[in-house]
């Protein structure tokens, strides 16, 4: 499973140290930018080349997507067909202390969430390095009813932005 990263200058500095966390990890990586810091850069030019590969790509690619909050990033991700990004911002806390929802499994259990939008100004390395590990290691169980429902959402996507 090749994973694809892309970030703005938000997320660059989160981006540069999960890339070799997730070589470690033993994924290949392709980096679709941005590939300095530059506080005018724009998310959707790095996204949108992330998302499109994945489009075209679904089964073969994941991504994941860094930006201050994550949310601009997954609403570009989530313009293209086949692409299902959820976002992550560490917003959650259990005594304390911050914890890795439920959602992350989920999202890849029932939704086969292919694409991981991580909130940069919101995170640690250390959480987020959690998250994108359980996001990477759960498999999509495939129920039929989470089939029918991922290809329900791909009818919509096709009725409203026709290829």
């Amino acid at each position: 499973m090749k994973i694809l990263f892309a970030a703005d200058h938000a997320g660059f500095k989160l981006k540069e140290k999960l890339i070799p966390f997730v070589k470690s990890l033993g994924y290949e990586v392709e980096d679709y930018g941005a590939y300095e810091y530059d506080e005018n850069d724009d998310y959707p030019d790095s996204i949108s080349k992330a998302a499109s590969k994945v489009s075209k790509n679904f089964n073969e690619v994941r991504a994941i997507i860094l930006g201050g909050s994550g949310q601009g990033e997954a609403i570009v991700a989530n313009r293209y067909p086949n692409a299902r990004a959820i976002v992550f911002n560490g917003q959650c806390e259990h005594n304390g202390r911050m914890k890795i929802p439920n959602e992350i499994k989920i999202s890849r259990e029932h939704n086969d969430a292919n694409m991981l939008s991580l909130g940069a100004r919101f995170l640690d390395e250390e959480t987020a390095k959690k998250a994108v590990k359980l996001w990477l290691e759960t498999k999509f169980i495939g129920e039929e009813r989470h089939k029918r429902r991922i290809a329900k959402i791909e009818e919509i996507t096709r009725q409203i932005r026709p290829m």
